[in-house]
């Protein structure tokens, strides 16, 4: 497990809680719990790479990530309201390259934890 660093303002509701263990997932390749977390027709768009759409691309994606292992995750806020939520932080990989991002994130309803969009900002930080 990589280590993980949380800063006082994540988690002090359910869907931060959720998009707490969410990032969480991400830092450990954990394609089971992302992929139960979201709706058939997920989009993931990384800006200024790629876009993704469908529960079955998105998987794929998934499964290909998982050969790069989190050494850190660093989560520096989360932020909800309604049908949206935010997180930002950073990882460290285990080769050394850090990274900064902000995921955006769309529910299905304002109720529900399942993801209907997610956009990525990611940016290497030397």
């Amino acid at each position: 497990m990589a280590k993980l660093t949380l800063l006082e303002n994540c988690g002090n509701s359910p869907k931060s809680t959720f998009l707490q263990e969410l990032n969480i997932a991400f830092a450990e390749g954990n394609v089971a719990f992302i992929s139960s977390s979201v709706t058939e027709d997920i989009v993931w768009n990384m800006i200024g790479d790629k876009m993704i759409q469908g529960k079955e691309d998105f998987v794929n994606a998934l499964e290909r990530m998982k050969a790069t292992k989190t050494q850190e995750l660093i989560l520096k806020s989360i932020i909800t309201h309604g049908k949206e939520g935010a997180a930002n932080g950073e990882m460290i990989l285990e080769n050394g390259e850090k990274y900064a991002f902000c995921d955006v994130y769309e529910f299905s309803n304002a109720k529900g934890s399942v993801i209907k969009t997610i956009t990525s900002y990611v940016i290497e930080v030397k």
